[in-house]
């Protein structure tokens, strides 16, 4: 992924983001592939360096993370397309259009997790993020129904050991130029508009 210096995002502003962002692309690529396995998930990510998440046993991202248990986690947000005539000053006729966008990419260890007892705390991670105020028994793996139903997935644990992120928002533009487009933007009120004028806002 490319990253100008005036997209580049630092630690506490990705770590902030992704601390509300918590579904993303789950990627993993193995021997004699053409291409890899992009599995869909939600997650918990602790605000430090680990993410924990869980998929249903037939998913065919298993022998790919047991082979090379290393993996990509990908999420995208706060998304819009900036119209070509919105992003010049000059004739809008030949104006250049761009996409405003936030993503954070983790590069990441993967540890697989069986053990009933550790998917069972694993599960709770997750359900105390999504469900903090739920009236969901803690995880079980002993008593009915989590007991059968917990062989039926598994659970990842995720350290993170790199990371990419970028918030694409008009960082090159004048301030002149960011107002203008933010404008159009409030104008228009499209879907995630709001939210990629706020992000254009914020890092003005």
């Amino acid at each position: 992924m490319l990253i100008h210096p005036w997209d580049a995002a630092d630690d506490s502003e990705w770590r902030e983001w992704l601390s509300s962002h918590d579904f993303g692309q789950l990627i993993a690529g193995g021997t004699g592939r053409d291409l890899p396995v992009v599995t869909p998930a939600h997650f918990a990510f602790d605000g430090d360096r680990t993410v924990v998440t869980h998929l249903a046993r037939p998913n065919p991202i298993w022998p790919l993370l047991e082979e090379h248990p290393r993996a990509l986690l990908t999420v995208v947000d706060d998304y819009t397309y900036i119209r070509a005539d919105w992003n010049t000053t000059a004739d809008p006729a030949h104006g250049v259009p761009t996409s405003y966008y936030a993503t954070v990419q983790l590069e990441g260890d993967v540890r697989l997790v069986d053990d009933p007892v550790a998917k069972a705390a694993l599960l709770d991670k997750q359900l105390r993020h999504f469900e903090p105020d739920g009236a969901r028994a803690p995880v079980s793996a002993a008593e009915a129904p989590d007991k059968r139903l917990l062989p039926g997935i598994r659970g990842i644990e995720f350290t993170i050991t790199g990371v990419r992120a970028k918030f694409k928002f008009g960082g090159n533009k004048t301030a002149e130029d960011r107002e203008r487009i933010g404008s159009r933007l409030a104008e228009r009120d499209g879907r995630l508009d709001a939210e990629a004028l706020a992000q254009l806002r914020r890092r003005g």
